[in-house]
């Protein structure tokens, strides 16, 4: 066991001296914990920000002008008054995200308890604008409409009356997921890349040759490298965590510090052990990327992280759990966002650590292998 523990801290040393050797690889690391996450963060928006709006107002009535008014920065840029006639042509060559249109006698209609339709035309190409943005408008236009019957003294006529309480993000604000989930991202492509490099790093530069005459196991080799990798992402993880979505970015984060290195320890263990199995399928530099696009993708696109899980087809529910990333997502929303606590978030780091173990199994016979072969 000693002799064990030895030979694994020593080739983790190596791992590192090579790591250091490489700068484009050092370059990537940096960019992707920094860079990456506040160009997303600050980029990529869920929420609707200077949307184009125009209104065809048939009726010009002091309800109409005041729901028009209620369409202000940042959400909306200034609504413009066009005809109807300008709306297919507009809509036609992308002038306008949403068209909302007032009939004629609209506010004498909703004075007399009435309920006259509103048009409103949406491009929805602008797919996630577009369905946020609707909510947006209805919730705008029912709260002018309400305002305005009471300030004429009339109870206002609406049935029901919403009451929302967000919880976790009050303002929803999309920089908070997205620079947590970019962080994520981040370490899912990484931790993949990283350690498969460094086993075709291996091979290519010949150094596979001077490990056989080592004596040292296919278990120690591959254990020394899922260690020395995940350590590196491990800080540059907690980092990116620190300087750039909290200080940098201003994100607050909830949960314990500790249980999140924890927790991103086994997923790093689970994914850098995923990262070797790959490597050891592919036999050049170019191979192995082909091959490790389509896994981290289908990793990042189909763990919960964009979509949610229960909104998949089930076969692909079935399948995405063999994914640590599925658990990776839901442990990181959990502690990060609701700031849960251990009891809470066990069992998706159980399913990690075994996942992480399987992986980690069938990618050291593959290495085994791979080494026999090279002999």
């Amino acid at each position: 066991m000693r002799r064990f523990v030895i030979n694994v801290f020593y080739l983790a040393i190596k791992e590192l001296w090579s790591l250091r050797r490489d700068p484009i690889m050092l370059f990537l690391i940096v960019y992707a914990f920094s860079a990456a996450v506040v160009m997303v963060a600050s980029a990529v928006k869920l929420e609707v920000v200077n949307a184009t709006i125009a209104i065809v107002d048939e009726d010009r009535s002091q309800l109409t002008a005041r729901m028009a008014d209620a369409f202000v920065a940042p959400y909306f840029k200034t609504p413009e008054l066009v005809a109807r006639s300008e709306v297919d042509r507009a809509m036609d060559v992308g002038r306008y995200g949403f068209v909302l249109e007032f009939p004629p006698s609209f506010e004498a209609d909703v004075l007399r308890g009435r309920q006259p339709a509103i048009g409103l035309t949406i491009d929805a190409t602008a797919m996630v604008q577009a369905g946020n943005g609707y909510a947006y408008i209805q919730s705008i236009l029912l709260t002018e409409a309400a305002n305005f019957l009471n300030s004429k003294g009339i109870e206002a006529q609406l049935p029901i009356v919403t009451a929302p309480r967000v919880y976790f993000n009050p303002n929803i604000e999309g920089r908070w997921f997205s620079s947590i989930m970019q962080l994520v991202n981040s370490i899912v492509i990484l931790s993949i890349l990283l350690v498969g490099a460094a086993v075709i790093r291996e091979r290519e530069h010949g150094t596979i040759e001077h490990l056989l005459v080592m004596p040292v196991r296919a278990i120690e080799i591959a254990l020394a490298k899922v260690l020395a990798n995940g350590a590196v992402l491990l800080v540059a993880a907690e980092l990116s965590m620190e300087l750039v979505v909290r200080w940098y970015l201003g994100v607050p984060v909830a949960g314990s510090r500790v249980l999140f290195l924890f927790g991103t320890t086994i997923f790093l263990f689970s994914t850098t052990s995923l990262g070797i199995l790959v490597a050891t399928l592919a036999r050049s530099m170019p191979q192995f990327a082909l091959m490790a696009i389509p896994v981290f993708t289908t990793m990042l696109l189909l763990s919960g992280n964009m979509t949610p899980l229960e909104s998949m087809p089930t076969v692909l529910q079935w399948a995405m759990h063999v994914s640590p990333s599925v658990y990776y997502v839901q442990f990181s929303q959990g502690l990060l966002y609701r700031g849960a606590t251990i009891d809470l978030v066990w069992k998706p780091l159980l399913i990690m650590s075994g996942l992480g173990a399987l992986f980690l199994a069938y990618a050291t016979y593959r290495f085994r292998l791979m080494l026999s072969r090279a002999d």
